[in-house]
């Protein structure tokens, strides 16, 4: 359902503003990885200006599709009993190190979005883990994530040492 919801949001971020957004959170780590995190909403990111200089813009057009503003502030709107967050796209390499330009690009039915690889997985909860909302309140999840992804780095080094690609 929430896979769904974002390839429908990032549908009409391409067609109302040209926005190719970045799947980002739990759901695209479980998009990544195929197993099933308990993601409990939906994280974008996309160019700053839309929550910026356009947010007013942007607001109007998810209000049109059914989007519910429910926290400005964290610019959260709600469909379907589903949140969907967004943030800026550029904040990623002041906050993790991960430059714009090596982040994978990916079509699901026909939908494009952007997504990050494990490895740069790793660098957004290792930096989340030193954020101080993140220390109090997501502390135990992030480690549990970055275990997780540090444990699936291992076995794809392993995997690929045993099939000779390394």
């Amino acid at each position: 359902m929430k896979k769904a919801l974002f390839l429908e949001n990032a549908k009409l971020l391409a067609d109302k503003f040209g926005i190719t957004p970045l799947m980002y959170g739990s759901l695209g780590l479980e998009y990544i990885t195929g197993e099933n995190l308990n993601s409990d909403d939906i994280d974008i990111l996309i160019p700053s200006v839309f929550v910026q200089e356009r947010w007013a813009e942007f607001k109007d057009v998810l209000a049109k599709e059914g989007y519910v503003l429910i926290d400005e502030y964290e610019h959260t709107f709600q469909k379907n009993e589903i949140c969907c967050s967004y943030a800026p796209l550029e904040e990623l390499e002041s906050f993790a190190g991960i430059s714009l330009s090596n982040i994978e690009y990916k079509n699901d039915c026909g939908v494009g979005f952007r997504l990050l690889s494990l490895e740069q997985y790793l660098k957004v909860y290792e930096a989340s883990s030193k954020d101080g909302y993140r220390i109090n309140v997501r502390k135990k999840k992030d480690a549990d994530k970055i275990l997780f992804i540090k444990n699936r780095l291992k076995r794809q080094i392993n995997s690929n040492k045993h099939s000779g690609l390394t």
